[in-house]
């Protein structure tokens, strides 16, 4: 009896726990500080995170395309669930335009994050529409899904895109979320860009959030099946089917695929899974001695380079 009872404790306490680090994840909060990466947090600082969950501040944009010396117009339409989306669209260098690419950020970011690539795309003759997702930056809300509800922000936006484009090529790019969102809303919503840039997407929910588990040296099971189901519930979705790695047989369109060798919440094999999903037109670019990170700041020239040869493709099939 006693063992039972002592059983039946400890798994309502881990389903307590798990509920309310899902919690932490999917809702951001109107103050605090970040807590750091697993790999920053101390043994006491670790021990705090597995009993209250993290604190992740509602991301907000510091700096605009003027900061980057671009002009640029903002721009608000409607997204998931109607929430009101805002947008950067910085004109190309040249002109005229080679198309249009539209940027979406990763987890817990807005789109500030997306300036250094812009300014790319921007110097290569292409519009670009920086896009916060519902929750971050100059958008309404206060709650992420880690891509699931993003993917209908991501056809709201391809939609934005071909009012402010009329005709021209659209180019979805994305690192982490954003290229899961872009990805799922590929797969869910039929869009169809004529050509996809995505950076380190995991290739399941469940997987990444076992990484997290693992990157604190926590045993992921049975805590990271729990937050995954918890999450879900939540948010309003199942969080065992949100998979990548399913979505990417729906490509049709010419795909560059980034990643950094070193990444922890990502692994080479679980993108080369997604790579090999993919039937259409593919390229996998791997950055030697780089993680979870940003490739275009980390190694600019080498970026740049995969960049160009791929929208050079599209261009050509114009």
């Amino acid at each position: 009896m006693v063992v039972a009872v002592t059983l039946l404790a400890g798994f309502a306490s881990a389903n307590i726990i798990a509920y309310r680090h899902a919690g932490a994840m999917l809702r951001f909060a109107r103050a605090g500080e970040r807590t750091p990466s697993p790999e920053k947090l101390t043994s006491l600082d670790k021990a705090k995170v597995l009993l209250t969950g993290v604190t992740l501040p509602r991301p907000e944009n510091q700096r605009t395309p003027k900061d980057a010396g671009l002009d640029f117009q903002t721009i608000r339409f409607p997204g998931a669930k109607c929430i009101a989306l805002e947008a950067w669209l910085i004109s190309a260098a040249t002109s005229p335009t080679k198309g249009m690419v539209v940027l979406f950020h990763g987890y817990g970011a807005s789109k500030e994050s997306l300036l250094a690539p812009a300014a790319e795309f921007h110097a290569l003759g292409w519009d670009t529409l920086l896009v916060d997702f519902h929750g971050s930056g100059g958008s309404a809300g206060a709650t992420t899904s880690v891509g699931w509800e993003e993917a209908e922000d991501v056809r709201a936006a391809f939609a934005e895109a071909a009012r402010l484009a009329p005709g021209r090529q659209r180019v979805l790019y994305g690192p982490s979320m954003g290229a899961v969102a872009c990805l799922r809303a590929i797969h869910v919503h039929g869009i169809k860009p004529d050509g996809l840039i995505i950076e380190c997407p995991f290739d399941r929910m469940l997987t990444t959030v076992r990484h997290r588990f693992q990157a604190m040296r926590v045993p992921p099971w049975p805590m990271a099946e729990l937050l995954v189901f918890w999450g879900g519930w939540q948010a309003g979705f199942d969080g065992f089917t949100h998979n990548p790695v399913d979505y990417a047989a729906s490509v049709t369109c010419s795909t560059q695929l980034m990643h950094g060798q070193n990444d922890p919440r990502v692994r080479v094999a679980e993108v080369e899974a997604i790579h090999n999903a993919l039937t259409a037109p593919k390229t996998l670019r791997i950055f030697t001695g780089l993680g979870h990170q940003s490739y275009v700041e980390a190694q600019p020239e080498e970026w740049r380079k995969a960049i160009e040869q791929h929208l050079a493709t599209l261009t050509n099939r114009r």
